[in-house]
C-alpha cells in the first residue's frame, strides 16, 4: 500500500514537474519574439493559400509560395510563384504565374515582433480557360503592383502574414490570336477599410 501511494506521489510531482516545463517552454519561446530584427543575409519563406467556395459546383483556389533574401536591416528582394484557379459548372481556370519583388520594412511595434512593409512586384502569368462559356481560351499577362503587407512574429522565427492589399496595380493581359487589354488602378481608398481583402499567410525567418 506505501508502495502505492509513493509511486502515485512521484507520478504526480513528475506529471506536474513536465507540465510546468513544457509551459516555461512556450512562455520562452513566445518571449522569444520580442525585440526580433532582420539582418543583412537574412533569408525568409513565405506563403499564401486561399480556397473559397460559393456553391456545390463552384470552387476557386491559389497557391503563392515566395522566398525573399535580405540586403540590409530593412530592405529585401526575392522572387514567387503564383498557382491557381477555378470551377464553375463545366467552366475552368487554371494560372500559374512567376515573378520578382523588393520589400522594405517600415514601422515596427508591440517589442517589435509587429513589423509593417511595403512592397513593389513584378510578374508573368498564364491562364488558360476552357468551358461552355469561354471555349478554349489562353491568355498571357504581365502585372506590376505596390502592396501593403503585415508580419506578426508569435516566435523568433514564425510569423503570421497579412497582404492588406495592391495600393497600385498595373496589368496587361494578352489573348493569344487576340485582344491586348490594359488596366491601371488606385487603391488608396481602401485604408478606409483596409482590411475588406486581406489574404492570410505564413512566414517562416532563417
Amino acid at each position: 500500500m506505501k508502495t502505492r501511494i509513493i509511486a502515485t506521489a512521484v507520478a504526480l510531482l513528475a506529471f506536474t514537474f513536465g507540465q510546468a516545463q513544457q509551459e516555461d517552454m512556450a512562455k520562452s519561446e513566445i518571449n522569444s519574439a520580442k525585440g526580433i530584427t532582420f539582418s543583412e543575409g537574412d533569408i525568409f519563406v513565405e506563403g499564401y493559400i486561399k480556397f473559397g467556395t460559393t456553391g456545390s459546383d463552384n470552387n476557386i483556389y491559389s497557391i503563392t509560395p515566395k522566398v525573399g533574401y535580405f540586403l540590409s536591416n530593412k530592405f529585401a528582394v526575392g522572387a514567387d510563384l503564383d498557382f491557381g484557379g477555378s470551377k464553375a459548372g463545366d467552366d475552368k481556370v487554371n494560372s500559374f504565374g512567376f515573378g520578382g519583388f523588393g520589400r522594405y520594412y517600415f514601422l515596427e511595434l508591440d517589442k517589435k515582433r509587429f513589423k509593417a512593409y511595403g512592397e513593389a512586384g513584378l510578374g508573368y502569368n498564364h491562364t488558360r480557360e476552357k468551358g461552355p462559356t469561354y471555349g478554349d481560351e489562353t491568355t498571357n499577362g504581365i502585372k506590376a503592383n505596390v502592396t501593403i503587407g503585415l508580419n506578426y512574429f508569435l516566435t523568433k522565427n514564425f510569423a503570421v502574414s497579412f497582404v492588406l492589399a495592391d495600393i497600385l496595380s498595373y496589368n496587361n493581359s494578352s489573348i493569344e490570336d487576340g485582344a491586348t487589354t490594359d488596366s491601371f488602378e488606385m487603391n488608396i481608398n481602401l485604408f478606409n477599410n483596409i482590411f475588406t481583402e486581406p489574404q492570410l499567410g505564413l512566414l517562416y525567418k532563417f
